[in-house]
């Protein structure tokens, strides 16, 4: 089927922030305002666009706007696109400091936390010409975010498959079992992971290493996971931790700090699995800035 033409001339920045402020807002005047319109420029700019697209989005009601199943997808894709145009604006106004190259660096929360922000600063200290941009995201999320070209540099909990991809060893770190205080299981020596599977657990969102790896294991004993809640962070972790409403595993490096503001307690977990390596790496097609990046970081 051939593609649909339209009109570009009708998509102008100013009409797709109006689309999108309005679908954000349900409001016509509150997004004319935001974007520095009277309220009939506003509607003419909306009905134009809409027939522009030849779809309707939004419904209009007596209490304001309600987008239309076209005018979500135009609001998640014509976001993305204010998103670009501002880092555009970002970038060039970058350059003009003298800043030649951005780096996009996708990182897990065990490396952003434990091991990266020192490293990032030392570099631009010695390179003030590249400026890093960072994401945070789940290991899975990282390769992928490497193999589709949306990262220049990645590191990650060695799990997910790395073909295509050139990778070397970065740093390790130790996972350890937190808990409310007072807990039974809390204690000194170290805890086999299996005495904990009666328990209700915390952990991060699915694609996290540390829930595979926590997963893997429950198979291992035959017995099912209690996973009561998955959050984001790891300061989520610990606030339903200290909250009594279960048990989690946090990497050492940001766990204690948690366990020590949140007072919690921690006890070392016993299985070899505990002991991670986390990896950094480019694509195979990498340029030279990737490629010092990289060989930066995974520096001893």
């Amino acid at each position: 089927m051939p593609a649909l033409q339209y009109n570009l001339a009708r998509f102008d920045f100013i009409s797709i922030r109006l689309a999108v402020t309005c679908a954000q807002t349900g409001s016509l005047t509150a997004a004319a305002g935001d974007c520095n319109l009277v309220l009939p420029a506003a509607s003419r700019r909306l009905r134009e666009l809409e027939t522009a697209l030849g779809e309707s989005l939004f419904v209009r009601h007596s209490r304001g706007l309600a987008p239309t199943a076209a005018g979500r997808t135009f609001m998640r894709r014509g976001l993305t696109m204010l998103q670009e145009m501002d880092q555009l604006v970002a970038e060039l106004a970058d350059a003009r400091q003298g800043v030649l190259r951005h780096l996009h660096l996708s990182c897990s929360s065990a490396a952003i936390t434990q091991f990266l922000p020192p490293l990032i600063a030392q570099y631009e200290q010695v390179h003030p010409e590249i400026r890093i941009e960072v994401e945070e995201q789940v290991s899975e999320q990282v390769v992928m975010a490497l193999r589709e070209g949306r990262a220049d540099v990645g590191v990650f909990v060695e799990g997910p498959v790395t073909d295509g991809l050139e990778v070397v060893d970065f740093r390790t770190d130790e996972l350890i079992l937190i808990f409310p205080k007072g807990h039974p299981l809390s204690g000194q020596t170290p805890l086999p992971f299996e005495q904990t599977l009666e328990e209700q657990w915390i952990s991060l969102n699915h694609g996290a290493a540390m829930l595979q790896q926590q997963q893997r294991a429950a198979i291992v004993a035959g017995r099912p996971l209690k996973l009561r809640m998955q959050v984001r962070s790891f300061d989520a972790v610990g606030h339903m931790v200290a909250s009594g409403l279960g048990i989690a595993a946090l990497p050492k490096g940001a766990g204690l700090s948690i366990v020590k503001s949140m007072k919690l307690a921690w006890r070392p977990l016993a299985d070899s699995w505990a002991h991670r390596q986390l990896m950094i790496g480019i694509r195979d097609e990498a340029d030279s800035a990737a490629t010092d990046l990289r060989d930066f970081f995974s520096r001893p």
